[in-house]
């Protein structure tokens, strides 16, 4: 059947269960519950601490079937996900879930536990690297669930999944667990994601490289939520945190759409004292940030906050007094690590706290203007940052679909023609984020505006931006690069993408 998007979701999916179809991205009003929380409490005399972590899985109630967790901070850096699957595996455990943050190319280990079929399901925000590979070639038994990085934190305290073992990255931690990211050899700076693992998962192991006298002076993940604490060699490599992608592009291109971007928002009517903002840390939302911070600069602008995965660029715009305070949930680079550590407007929260639908009022309800990427969009301006145009697994919605609907304008920037392939399509390949949520599109050949924004419209029209419609847009793009041919799928489905709330949006078929 088709959903209220146009995509074609069926009622129950093999492997996933009874699909709650999405139902509009403010359909889910309503009073919540939090799952309530098992733990075992410490007496007094009791030791946390262990020397190696087999010393601690001899103690875990591990078994097949079991639901592990683990956080994506240290990002294409991580070693514990690896390190901790490797030896759940080598005891012959099978049938796991692994509720990770966000997978990269370093756990390419996986894909030989999903073949074995040690691991049968994934949730995850993002997914890039072999995992993605093999989850797009149908190698994971069950379909991955994708979802957003607040729906990752509504889904554990809910208890829509219930984590049995957390295992937490802890680049510095005392034998009692006290727990920060911005000390020790692989700080990695905010650990938004995993405080809602530690919080709600009913056994957590914190694995630390930089065991420090007790108490720990700097808390971010307090004791009272954590059962063991273990001291490795190594955690990660905290130069993979950067993982190549946070600088600003040098493509004139790109350069262009940022200029082009900067212009609607100083022309938005949110260009303003108190303004908010949050940009991803890709090469031409990074431009986007610098011209800001220009503009701001020049029109003695002065911001309430920035927010989301903080980048050294943002950390500069703190500095210099543009905005008052940052909201982090992860940091992008070693400048952002470095400013978590050192100061006190750089403020640490959880990925409950920045984009959780089902709370008392997240931070990205907040946001005035969000800059972010796409890889399609479509005439209905649905996007697509799941897969790439032939369907392969190649990212994820991470926080997309949360600033988007939280943000006061939500703007997509993307190059209208890349790789001969035009961005803008009469339907996109997987649908991440609905169109209703999204209300400009800048490429850099034009601008399109979401019908439902009359009034942006006509503030826009004031300017000499190249404003015109989303089908004017595609026509242009397809004139540049002819029109796509259409991707065939079989009937398997290889991932289901869930909405904020939940609801599915859309399912990822294997390719022919």
């Amino acid at each position: 059947m088709k959903n209220i998007l146009g995509r074609e979701v069926p009622d129950n999916i093999k492997g996933y269960g009874t699909v709650k179809h999405y139902g509009g991205y403010q359909a889910s009003k309503g009073v919540k519950t939090k799952r309530s929380i098992k733990m075992t409490n410490i007496l007094p005399g009791e030791e946390k601490l262990h020397d190696n972590l087999d010393m601690v899985l001899d103690k875990l109630p591990l078994k097949d079937g079991m639901v592990v967790s683990f956080h994506h901070h240290l990002r294409n850096g991580d070693f514990i996900l690896n390190m901790v699957m490797g030896k759940i595996a080598a005891r012959g455990y099978k049938d796991i879930t692994i509720a990770a943050s966000s997978i990269f190319p370093c756990h390419g280990e996986l894909v030989e536990l999903i073949e074995k079929k040690v691991v049968t399901s994934i949730y995850a925000a993002y997914i890039s690297g072999p995992v993605a590979d093999a989850i797009s070639a149908g190698k994971l038994e069950n379909p991955a669930v994708m979802h957003t990085h607040g729906g990752r934190a509504r889904i554990m305290e809910s208890g829509d999944l219930s984590i049995d073992i957390a295992f937490i990255a802890a680049p510095t931690s005392d034998d009692y667990g006290n727990i920060n990211g911005v000390d020790g050899k692989s700080a990695c700076g905010a650990l938004g994601y995993a405080y809602t693992d530690a919080e709600t998962a009913d056994i957590v192991v914190a694995i630390t490289d930089n065991l420090v006298e007790y108490p720990n002076q700097t808390i971010d993940i307090p004791q009272t939520l954590i059962d063991y604490v273990v001291v490795v060699d190594a955690i990660g490599d905290p130069n993979g945190i950067v993982s190549g992608t946070t600088q600003i592009t040098k493509n004139p291109i790109g350069l262009k759409i940022a200029n082009m971007t900067t212009e609607l928002i100083k022309n938005s009517g949110y260009f303003k004292d108190g303004m908010s903002f949050q940009t991803g840390a890709g090469g031409v939302s990074l431009a986007v940030a610098a011209d800001m911070k220009a503009e701001m600069i020049e029109n003695n602008i002065k911001g309430s906050f920035a927010s989301g995965g903080i980048t050294g660029y943002i950390v500069d715009m703190y500095k210099e007094g543009l905005f008052k305070s940052l909201f982090d949930v992860q940091c992008f680079d070693l400048e952002a690590i470095k400013s978590a550590k050192e100061n006190p407007g750089h403020i640490t929260m959880s990925a409950s706290m920045y984009a959780n639908a089902d709370n008392k009022g997240c931070v990205v309800n907040k946001l005035d203007v969000v800059i972010l990427g796409a890889t399609e969009i479509d005439t209905d301006f649905n996007v697509n940052v799941t897969t790439t145009s032939d369907g392969t697994i190649m990212g994820g919605s991470g926080g997309h679909a949360d600033t988007s609907a939280g943000a006061k304008l939500a703007i997509i920037v993307t190059q209208l023609a890349n790789s001969r392939i035009s961005a803008i399509k009469d339907r996109v390949t997987a649908l991440t984020t609905p169109g209703e949520t999204v209300d400009v599109i800048v490429t850099e050949r034009g601008i399109a505006i979401n019908p439902k924004r009359t009034e942006l419209i006509e503030r826009l029209k004031k300017t000499k931006l190249p404003i015109m419609t989303i089908e004017e847009l595609k026509n242009i793009g397809e004139a540049m690069t002819g029109k796509p041919r259409d991707v065939e799928f079989t009937d398997e489905i290889v991932a289901v993408i869930e909405y904020r709330d939940g609801t599915v949006l859309d399912v990822v078929r294997k390719a022919k």
